[in-house]
């Protein structure tokens, strides 16, 4: 380790030591190691019993029975073709057993299912999986495992193509199978038939949907904006401490900022236009940095304004509940490391030329907060942020996009939120908790949303389209983020781009697949 990434990692630690004091948590931000049960007595192994031969039912329900009887009115559009992935079989039946309907009603033995679920998956090949494959070295491996995708994937082409006989088997089998408790593939189930149960009267109309027998699918933790303040700053905090989902965008867009406001000639009043889903947890280790500027630098005051949200209803992760404001704990924060912050809230970008002040060093924050809103209005919140005329934007955004069609963009958010619980599972070392499960309800809500992400590569485009030139971080910043990342789980990546390139993004992957991208953003 060099001098200068040894003093990045100590600068580090000092600021986000300090950093948390506003909140006043005896829970370090981002240099202490975890040890999660030690800190949350009431966490216990999950309840929930798993599936002993899961594989041989996804292989049977993958090759259905004859069609049911049903009342539905023909509809003429066409299913969208989407391929049976191959079926991998667990080694070893768990211990803790749990015999679904599904198992019970075959009449075979399970030498024979499992004998059946092989030829099934001879029969599909290698190359039956899910449209792309797996995108990186590192997640190609496991897609066998994941059941639950290989039965949410033909459901939604069902759900599409109004078969409403196919639905009716899917949701019976993924009804015996999903758990909002128990490992990624059960929650995913329950996320993704919550979903789908919510789309089909949209997909078929409500008098066809009638038709169909939904089996209970409500997340039984409500999600940000039902919970209860204090749980929901702990669950901010804590996730941020344990997974850098959120934490990596926010350690580079900080560095970014103070590194601009390093290299103002004089020091400059500081607005930081807010548009994010941090709910306060990203600042305090920003003003900890601005006061630690060498040569006086550090701005005479900083500005915090919090816009409102982009669109309704607000995207994954804005929402907080009644009752929740950060804004005493940053002031009192801000206080005692003796910088002076003024905290507003805007309803809207377009009332954030009401908080400009002459002469000031404006940056906007975008952090995850246009991802589920149209491509139209994406268009539009960009080009309101590029009139007001920024001297620096940062943009976080979820890195993936569907194929245009509900059933390609469905599959797209089922496979974010894998990434999401799976990595958060192991964030918290499988433990259950309150924490873990509200921001597991929480991400849950991605799924069912209309519009479809987009790869970091149309966000380009779209930013360039909208009068912005993109600029690359700082050594210090990746620096930062390098630091940062050692400190979790060994499946969490980052990609920072070859300087000669023309894309500065720097890429979060888990597993080698790619969850969110952060870049920064000058007017053109």
């Amino acid at each position: 380790m060099n001098c200068h990434e040894q003093e990045h990692q100590e600068l580090a630690a000092t600021t986000s030591n300090n950093g948390l004091d506003w909140l006043e948590d005896s829970i370090s931000f981002l240099t202490a190691d975890v040890d999660i049960g030690s800190s949350y007595e009431w966490w216990s192994t999950p309840a929930a019993e798993q599936q002993d031969d899961i594989g041989s039912v996804v292989a049977q329900t993958l090759s259905p029975p004859a069609p049911l009887a049903t009342t539905s009115s023909p509809l003429t559009h066409a299913s969208p073709i989407i391929a049976s992935p191959a079926v991998s079989l667990p080694s070893e039946p768990s211990s803790k057993k749990r015999k679904s309907p599904a198992h019970k009603a075959s009449g075979q033995s399970s030498g024979n299912q499992r004998r059946r679920a092989e030829q099934d998956r001879q029969g599909c090949g290698s190359g039956g999986g899910k449209k792309g494959g797996a995108k990186g070295g590192g997640a190609g491996s496991d897609r066998d495992t994941r059941w639950a995708e290989q039965l949410l994937n033909p459901c939604a082409a069902a759900v599409e193509a109004g078969n409403l006989s196919r639905v009716q088997h899917m949701f019976y089998v993924l009804g015996e199978l999903a758990s909002f408790s128990g490992d990624a593939n059960h929650r995913l189930a329950a996320h993704g038939l919550r979903a789908l149960a919510r789309r089909l009267p949209a997909a078929v109309g409500l008098e066809t949907a009638a038709a169909v027998r939904v089996p209970p699918c409500e997340c039984p933790t409500p999600a940000f904006a039902g919970a209860e303040p204090q749980l929901f700053r702990a669950s901010l905090i804590k996730f941020h401490e344990v997974s850098p989902w959120f934490a990596l965008p926010n350690v580079l867009a900080n560095a970014a900022i103070t590194q601009a406001s390093a290299c103002c000639a004089e020091p400059r009043l500081l607005h930081v236009v807010d548009l994010g889903v941090s709910h306060g947890v990203q600042w305090p280790t920003l003003l900890e940095s601005l006061t630690r500027l060498p040569g006086g630098r550090a701005p005479p005051s900083v500005r915090l304004t919090v816009a409102g949200p982009a669109a309704t209803p607000p995207a994954p992760f804005c929402a907080s509940p009644q009752g929740y404001d950060f804004s005493p704990h940053l002031l009192r924060y801000a206080k005692s490391i003796n910088l002076q912050l003024a905290i507003a809230r805007a309803a809207s970008l377009e009332s954030v030329h009401g908080f400009a002040t002459p002469g000031e060093a404006l940056v906007v924050c975008i952090q995850f907060r246009l991802g589920h809103v149209t491509a139209d209005e994406r268009t539009d919140i960009l080009k309101k942020v590029r009139r007001l005329n920024p001297e620096l934007v940062v943009l976080s955004e979820l890195d993936a996009g569907g194929d245009g069609t509900a059933a390609g963009d469905f599959l797209a958010r089922l496979e974010l939120l894998w990434r999401f619980l799976e990595s958060t599972s192991a964030a918290f070392k499988g433990r259950e908790g309150e924490e873990r499960r509200l921001l597991e309800a929480e991400a849950g809500t991605s799924v069912p949303a209309e519009a479809a992400g987009e790869g970091k590569e149309v966000w380009r485009e779209r930013m360039a389209a909208a009068g912005f030139e993109e600029v690359a971080f700082g050594d210090e910043a990746v620096e930062s983020a390098k630091s940062l990342l050692r400190k979790y789980d060994g499946g969490w990546e980052m990609s920072v781009p070859a300087a000669s390139g023309g894309a500065c993004a720097v890429a979060l992957r888990w597993k080698g697949q790619p969850v969110s991208f952060c870049s920064l953003w000058r007017a053109a």
